[in-house]
């Protein structure tokens, strides 16, 4: 993971992970450093990361006074149950929906939740956080928000797009990727995250476009995008093209086997097959 501030008040945990076929995605959490001071969302949790100790690089667990969870996916909880011991003050910012889903795998503490919809605020002392409800997910939870103070959208899974190496994933720009191959990444990953997208109602869908545009962020903070800053008018238009794209399709079984057969002995493998694409779960 790396540790970089982005602007005055965030910083990125920058993380990814390769998928093979597409890309290294992403997997970004990130601190909003206000008054009180914001975690949002808790990164992979795999056992080589370290998010507790990249985190504390950047702030002191004891002084975090909100988490807030974008979604309950596995790639943003991660390190939840270990932050929340960590930051014995903290308050879980998260939905009923979410709540539930999450105290599938461990119960959830109910005294450090705090429930929060779309179209509701957060009072982090200095600044207020509206939540809204990105229009691309995966998850029926998400809820990102806008912080009018920094002009930065936190957009949870909604922006996304695999990048073409884990340098640029972990400590990129979204800004230097060339605005045609962004595109089609962004719009790779729409039809990937987000497979409802090509049977949504056009109309309707451009409408919960909107609010993003009126939002006019200067900065896009996504969990599977680097930092995208001045480039938000034209990462809006091509969300705004997700509508009716064609579903992702991932490999059959023929091809797992064609990949299996492809392993050599010491782990090396051979590449996938073309058209071959599969995806990690997020």
């Amino acid at each position: 993971m790396t540790n970089r501030k982005i602007a005055a008040d965030i910083t990125v945990l920058g993380d990814s992970i390769e998928v093979p076929g597409i890309g290294f995605l992403p997997v970004n959490a990130y601190v909003l450093h206000a008054r009180e001071p914001v975690v949002v969302d808790t990164g992979l949790g795999l056992p080589d990361r370290d998010f507790l100790e990249v985190l504390g690089t950047a702030v002191d667990p004891a002084d975090i006074r909100w988490i807030w969870l974008t979604h309950p996916d596995r790639d943003h909880t991660g390190g939840i149950f270990a932050l929340l011991e960590a930051a014995p003050k903290a308050k879980l910012v998260t939905t009923f929906l979410a709540a539930g889903i999450m105290s599938c795998e461990r119960p959830l503490p109910m005294d450090r939740i705090f429930l929060l919809n779309p179209g509701q605020s957060l009072d982090v002392g200095d600044r207020s956080l509206a939540a809204f409800r990105p229009p691309l997910f995966d998850n029926p939870a998400t809820v990102g928000f806008y912080d009018d103070r920094s002009r930065a959208c936190f957009s949870s899974d909604c922006f996304g797009a695999p990048m073409p190496s884990a340098e640029a994933a972990d400590g990129g720009d979204a800004g230097a990727v060339a605005a045609e191959d962004l595109r089609a990444a962004q719009l790779l990953w729409a039809s990937v995250d987000s497979p409802w997208v090509h049977v949504v109602d056009r109309d309707r869908y451009l409408a919960s476009v909107a609010p993003l545009r009126e939002m006019d962020p200067e900065i896009v903070v996504s969990t599977h995008l680097p930092p995208a800053a001045g480039i938000t008018a034209r990462m809006v238009e091509t969300v705004s093209l997700a509508a009716g794209i064609d579903p992702f399709v991932g490999p059959d079984q023929q091809a797992l086997e064609q990949m299996l057969a492809g392993f050599e002995p010491g782990g090396a493998t051979a590449p996938a097959p073309e058209g071959a694409m599969p995806v990690a779960p997020t």
